[in-house]
């Protein structure tokens, strides 16, 4: 309780270091904030070409099922990937003054769900113009998904934002280990395909149960399965308890190591 209250009297720091990274990210581009609308479109188009196409899928409405569930991965990928440097890109500022380190993979991780929320507007307006239309009584479970999976992120991050300092070819190996995790994770196939030996092995992955959980509300216009919502709920609390603590123990020496 005493460190959630560090963090809320540091709130303000938190939404300023939100804002530059949201204006600072395509700083200098020509279409500027746009490509975070362009970003997940170009890759939709992409993998749809490849399993529409080439290995004809017979997933109905492909394009749908698959940006639901892109966008979803993009957030949680952005948010380990980019958060392992939040802490070593920000050195100089840790070792000037005093603030609760949790701030930086904080704020990191909430200017990618900022900009995952923008991207969803674009979910929306595909759907509508699809002709699907929605479940207004599944929707009311889409802020608790999503909240879900920014706590996973979170947990995630603080991790691996905390381990870099000490091991810094961490942040080059967890690009490797995103991609295998995005193959391990039903985003460009249906979960029915996977043999039955290996679903354990899949169900342990949080965000086999987000993606579940957004696709039914979104694709299938219904009420997450509750097996889902639960696992979603307990493996992302699991993961934001354990990223608290491994990141209590570690920042203890960032000012040497850094």
């Amino acid at each position: 309780m005493d460190t959630l209250k560090e963090i809320y009297a540091y709130r303000h720091m938190i939404s300023s270091l939100v804002r530059k990274d949201l204006r600072g990210r395509y700083k200098g581009s020509v279409l500027g904030f746009l490509w975070t609308f362009i970003n997940p479109l170009l890759q939709l188009i992409v993998y749809t070409m490849v399993f529409k196409v080439i290995l004809r899928t017979d997933i109905e409405r492909y394009y749908l099922y698959l940006f639901i569930a892109l966008i979803a991965w993009i957030f949680f990928s952005a948010s380990v990937t980019g958060g392992s440097a939040s802490i070593v890109s920000q050195k100089d500022l840790i070792k000037k003054i005093y603030f609760p380190r949790q701030v930086i993979p904080i704020s990191y991780v909430t200017s990618c769900f900022v900009n995952m929320l923008l991207s969803f507007i674009v979910v929306f307006v595909v759907i509508i113009f699809s002709g699907t239309g929605f479940n207004f009584i599944a929707l009311l479970y889409l802020p608790v998904i999503m909240i879900v999976e920014y706590i996973l992120s979170l947990g995630t991050a603080l991790i691996v934002s905390a381990v870099t300092v000490y091991f810094r070819d961490l942040e080059h190996i967890l690009g490797i280990v995103t991609m295998a995790m995005m193959y391990m994770t039903p985003i460009m196939y249906d979960k029915s395909i996977v043999p039955d030996n290996l679903l354990p092995v899949f169900n342990l992955n949080p965000m086999t149960h987000i993606i579940d959980c957004y696709r039914d509300i979104l694709y299938y216009k219904t009420i997450p399965q509750l097996s889902s919502l639960v696992s979603s709920v307990i493996l992302g609390t699991v993961f934001l308890i354990a990223g608290h603590f491994i990141f209590l123990k570690l920042q203890r020496h960032f000012a040497e190591e850094l």
